[in-house]
């Protein structure tokens, strides 16, 4: 089931996800309760808008199905890594095929460029039919610094269910935002309660 947008439907961002845009990445798919879900890439102008918010695509880019479909499947490989990563377990070699391919799609080194007025310069150029290419490197190889630098072992699910979100874990948080706290100390309140007594 699909909700609509809402400023009071879409959480905060969740610890981590300021410092890695992959994990912003992950997390644009939220389950919410009642059995709600919000997909920030769910249609080609929703991905466009997510897209152009993080400086991945200018806002005229014209985001097709198929390029916001290609996303979401990065999104979901991603997804399957940051939960081999959280859980300690190996990782699917679709997986790592997936993000290894995204990574691959544009290249990484500026080229040499000379203005009349400026001179030499560098930059890295980006045609409307690479917008998409470079997107996905920029995601994939942000994910491949996160699942392999320093903060890898903080990268946890958040505990709060139902959410499906990642977070970094800082102390003994393990939730994405105080709203999923908050369910999760209720939660074990009212198990508390409804707990039969002993004898």
């Amino acid at each position: 089931m699909s909700e609509l947008l809402t400023a009071e439907s879409v959480p905060p961002p969740a610890p981590g996800a300021d410092d890695y845009l992959a994990l912003d990445f992950v997390n644009s798919a939220i389950a919410l309760p009642g059995g709600h879900f919000v997909d920030l890439l769910g249609t080609p102008g929703a991905t466009n808008r997510w897209l152009t918010e993080r400086g991945l695509a200018p806002e005229d880019a014209g985001v097709q199905e198929m390029c916001a479909a290609q996303l979401r499947s990065l999104r979901e490989h991603l997804r399957v890594l940051f939960a081999a990563r959280a859980g300690g377990l190996p990782a699917l070699p679709a997986a790592l095929s997936a993000v290894n391919d995204a990574l691959s799609r544009a290249p990484s080194a500026a080229l040499l460029y000379w203005d009349d007025k400026r001179g030499p310069y560098r930059t890295t150029p980006c045609p409307t039919n690479e917008i998409l290419d470079r997107a996905l490197a920029t995601l994939a190889a942000n994910a491949a610094d996160l699942l392999t630098g320093p903060d890898a072992d903080r990268l946890t699910p958040c505990r709060s269910t139902p959410c499906n979100r990642y977070l970094l874990r800082h102390g003994r948080r393990h939730w994405c935002s105080v709203r999923c706290g908050d369910r999760a100390r209720a939660a074990r309140a009212y198990a508390r309660r409804t707990q039969p007594k002993e004898d």
